[in-house]
């Protein structure tokens, strides 16, 4: 599709009520090496209006989908063999990474993916570089963009060890707010009427959102981490139970990231409090699920001791049905064998006996 005939894209600073999103695709923007940014939502939530919306705030205003028919090669690039071994020179095909390079890589229904796609990818997403081998020949070229992926939980989740590759995770909700509601779907109508006119509108806070991206970049290497943003960053994730250490690296880069897009002269345990959600949204355990409850007075339930106590008692009162075993504490309801009464049927015996 060609610029003449290119969609308008909806103006990233027109969104409505999508703060938390809005917030954690500047951070990938600003810093791509984040691993990119999952949008988990029901159909109708923007989500893919946003990822659009973004790809036009960067320097190359690129935004490249990717199908969920595509094959490994149209994602990663191809190499030409015979041309290796006839010349001696490496012929490369590229594919949807190097042409999203500082751009926007987008992926609707990542979910659905085969596990092979979702895992080049995140590669190259969080190293910034694409390499391509076959038949002991590899070829490498930069691929850094922002990796947005959407997806609708009610179609299928991604794997743990896919999810928590993503940097950050926003889910969203259906709005029930009436004022709200009304107030997005009156943009939206507005921009599909006359396109032109309303980005005239947004055109100069779009011009400082790319400003703002710009200068943010520039500023990240300079901005060290102390040890109090260090230890709140652990804190947090200690709290949050997390798996590894992906997490505590990620809330660094991306409270960094934040400073830069304030312009703060240092990095704050405020800015690492303001990433933590989108962090840990995907990567959160909840501590203590599998610990022991002890029973309520009212459950209809006792713990070990107590039943062989009452157990114990029942026998010394003359019920043998409440003994319990010696060696099966907490084998609650547990009955011991009881004797039963065995009568001789002597003309069944007498019937089989004439028979023969």
């Amino acid at each position: 599709m060609n610029a003449a005939t290119q969609r308008p894209a909806f103006p990233f600073a027109a969104l409505i009520g999508q703060a938390s999103l809005q917030q954690a695709l500047l951070l990938a923007a600003i810093d791509p090496g984040l691993g990119g940014v999952l949008v988990s939502g029901p159909r109708g939530t923007a989500k893919s209006t946003a990822a659009r919306a973004l790809a036009e705030l960067l320097p190359e205003g690129q935004l490249v989908n990717l199908p969920l028919g595509a094959s490994e090669e149209r994602l990663i690039g191809t190499l030409d063999i015979e041309t290796v071994l006839r010349d001696g020179s490496v012929r490369f095909s590229p594919g949807l990474l190097a042409k999203a390079h500082r751009g926007v890589l987008y992926v609707d229904e990542v979910n659905l993916l085969p596990d092979a796609l979702v895992d080049a990818l995140l590669d190259a997403a969080a190293s910034g570089v694409n390499t391509v081998e076959r038949d002991g020949v590899s070829h490498s070229h930069e691929a850094s963009f922002v990796l947005i992926g959407t997806m609708n939980p009610e179609e299928g989740e991604l794997r743990p060890q896919l999810i928590d590759r993503f940097g950050l995770m926003v889910e969203l909700q259906n709005c029930f707010d009436a004022p709200v509601r009304q107030q997005i779907v009156k943009t939206r109508l507005a921009f599909d009427l006359d396109p032109a006119s309303f980005r005239a509108d947004y055109a100069g806070r779009q011009a400082d959102y790319v400003a703002r991206i710009r200068a943010a970049r520039e500023a990240l290497p300079r901005l060290a981490l102390d040890d109090r943003v260090h230890a709140r960053v652990s804190e947090l994730c200690i709290e949050a139970a997390v798996d590894g250490l992906r997490a505590d690296l990620v809330m660094l880069r991306a409270a960094r990231a934040l400073a830069a897009l304030e312009q703060a002269a240092e990095v704050t345990t405020a800015h690492v409090e303001r990433v933590a959600d989108a962090v840990l949204a995907h990567r959160r355990h909840e501590h203590g699920a599998q610990q022991d409850q002890p029973a309520r007075a009212d459950d209809g339930h006792q713990p070990p001791a107590a039943a062989q106590e009452a157990g114990q008692e029942a026998a010394q009162a003359g019920d043998p049905r409440e003994v319990p075993r010696p060696d099966a504490e907490g084998d609650w309801g547990y009955m011991p064998p009881q004797p039963a009464g065995v009568t001789q049927v002597k003309g069944v015996v007498a019937l089989r006996a004439k028979k023969r």
